[in-house]
């Protein structure tokens, strides 16, 4: 044999480099490929990061380009277009899928939330500074380019691969092969691969979004659940001025998480002592909201429609009816219904379905000051306005307000200052100009918003309470209640769809039925759930009054047993009412109600 000239290792060293550069380019492309259907999210942020998972949808990928490209034939490019866009929609599915829990709590469910995604960047662009919002649109605009040009060189790559008749299409085909078997071990025969794991795949979720799209088209045809009784006297409520505020993102965890208890805590001692203080108590506990993190809506038209409402499509349904409301059940006793809503800057012909009979929305209110969040108007504001549009009315009906808050909303920043001058509150200048200052220069963490969001809980007991204390002596009934939990990137994934409820009144009776039928004493509403958002109607009913005969009875005859009067029961315990005719002067006389324990009953 002759000896390896120089040249010749040269080559031979140059063949070898070219081969593992081959190798690589190909390993890297299949990586490439692989993580883009198989990365996690990083909660609680809109980023993701890789675990090691596999890809199903690789897998089969494989195999269907080892079939098109069997004996030598090439993918044609624009077949190859076609592909990379194929796999940026899997991948945005993949985002989507993994993100939308971490961010919101929640599955995704592209048929809801494409069209609310436009409020969603509104908002958001409001609340962050212009030069922010034009950098996260240029960073998002690179990276789309970027991955669209890296998954359009790696299904290339791949693709070369699959159609070459030497080792790569052989490993093209071993991996595919690989995949497909080690998914089908570990789903039916419950074979735990001791190293790799497999993200769900993608086309599950785009399979779930066809199953979603077509009940909601089908909700057209659906049945909705018939209207609660509303046929309470309201007699304990007779006279007072009733107020359900709900606190937009007033969940559970504000209670149940060690970081917000601590931040909360003077707030609420303050709140108690203004309960208390004002001659009133207060009594909680835990509902469950029809939604979490967002959508709050559905809590809205479920309490005061008595119907449980999860989704858009049954709204609209719903919408289409005629109903009774707790609206409109407060309207026929004589009391003067309002919307108090200074997040309301459009026509609202849902209000015609509600009922009521006066609707405040933010032109209205007319609000002169420093704008904060996505509203532009504090709470305490929107409460003082009410006071100066409706207290000095005569004659002086009671009122049923209903009050969905908005300082407390996504992102929760920035949040107002508290005023304890209410009165200066209606001015074009409620905050001095070294406070406003103050409250603009703090930036949020955008990959934490939990501070922001306890700031923006301490505003809203801070509110509360001084509302309390300029109506000391005011006939007053005030129900808190939250409509949703935070979204998961302040509360968390995976808990519970409870919010609070608090109903805070001087009248012992109603605090005594409230909490024969569940509710605890103070402000913590520590204990098991009381019901469901939509439950929680008939519950208020009875403890605001009793249940008049059904219609066609006469007086005297049995009348509809109420949950109220059911609870009793089960306690073991008897109720006694006493009350006369009504008058000309009194046309709702209020009962007077005894608890009684039974013998021998707890």
């Amino acid at each position: 044999m002759f000896p390896p000239t120089p040249e010749a290792g040269f080559l031979v060293g140059a063949l070898r480099s070219s081969i593992q550069r081959q190798w690589v380019s190909l390993a890297g492309a299949l990586l490439i490929l692989n993580v883009s259907l198989s990365f996690r999210n990083l909660r609680p942020t809109p980023a993701v990061w890789w675990a090691g998972d596999l890809s199903l949808e690789l897998g089969i990928g494989l195999l269907l380009l080892l079939l098109a490209t069997r004996r030598g034939r090439q993918v044609p490019p624009r077949a190859l277009g076609i592909l990379s866009v194929v796999w940026a929609v899997l991948v945005f599915g993949r985002y989507a899928d993994v993100t939308t829990p971490a961010l919101l709590g929640r599955e995704i469910n592209l048929f809801w939330d494409l069209r609310f995604g436009r409020d969603v960047i509104e908002m958001f662009a409001r609340a962050v500074p212009w030069w922010l919002v034009a950098l996260i649109a240029l960073g998002l605009l690179v990276l789309v380019w970027s991955l669209h040009r890296l998954l359009r060189w790696s299904l290339g790559r791949v693709a070369a691969a699959a159609s070459d008749t030497t080792g790569e299409r052989r490993r093209i085909a071993v991996t595919g092969i690989g995949l497909v078997l080690l998914f089908a071990l570990e789903r039916t025969l419950g074979y735990a691969v001791p190293v790799f794991a497999f993200a769900a795949p993608v086309t599950q979720m785009y399979v779930r979004q066809v199953r979603l799209v077509r009940d909601a088209l089908g909700a057209a045809s659906r049945e909705l659940p018939p209207t609660p009784p509303m046929n309470s006297d309201l007699a304990l409520v007779a006279g007072a001025d009733v107020i359900l505020m709900f606190m937009e993102s007033y969940g559970a965890v504000t209670w149940q998480r060690p970081d917000f208890i601590e931040r909360l805590a003077p707030l609420r001692a303050q709140l108690s002592a203004s309960i208390g203080q004002t001659g009133r108590g207060v009594v909680s506990g835990f509902v469950e909201a029809p939604t979490y993190g967002g959508s709050s809506w559905f809590a809205h038209i479920s309490l005061l429609s008595g119907v449980d409402i999860r989704d858009p499509n049954a709204n609209a349904l719903l919408m289409t009816q005629r109903r009774d409301t707790l609206v409109t059940a407060f309207g026929r006793r004589g009391f003067r219904t309002i919307a108090l809503m200074p997040g309301l800057w459009q026509a609202w012909p849902e209000g015609a379905f509600y009922g009521f009979q006066e609707i405040y929305g933010g032109g209205r209110l007319d609000y002169r000051g420093p704008q904060f969040g996505w509203w532009d108007i504090p709470d305490q504001f929107a409460l003082a306005k009410l006071d100066e549009l409706e207290l000095g009315r005569q004659p002086k009906r009671p009122l049923f307000v209903f009050f969905p808050t908005v300082s407390t909303h996504t992102p929760f920043t920035p949040t107002p200052p508290y005023q304890p001058d209410w009165v200066r509150m209606l001015s074009a200048q409620p905050f001095d100009d070294k406070i406003i200052e103050e409250v603009f220069d703090r930036q949020p963490d955008w990959t934490n918003l939990s501070p922001s969001y306890g700031d923006a809980m301490a505003y809203a007991h801070e509110v509360v309470a001084g509302y309390l204390r300029q109506h000391a002596d005011r006939d007053l009934v005030l129900i808190v209640l939250g409509d949703h939990q935070p979204p998961a990137l302040v509360s968390g994934e995976g808990q519970p769809w409870d919010v609070p409820v608090h109903v805070i009144a001087a009248q012992r009776d109603i605090l005594d039925r409230l909490r024969v039928l569940g509710f605890s004493d103070g402000l913590d509403p520590s204990g098991d759930r009381i019901a469901k958002m939509h439950e929680l109607l008939p519950i208020l009913l009875d403890a605001f009054g009793n249940r008049e005969p059904e219609p066609g009875r006469l007086a005297g005859h049995r009348v509809r047993r109420s949950d109220f009067s059911q609870a009793l029961i089960r306690r073991g315990t008897t109720v006694q009412v006493r009350g006369g005719a009504p008058t000309d002067h009194d046309p709702i006389r209020t009962p007077t109600v005894k608890l009684r324990p039974r013998a021998g009953a707890n």
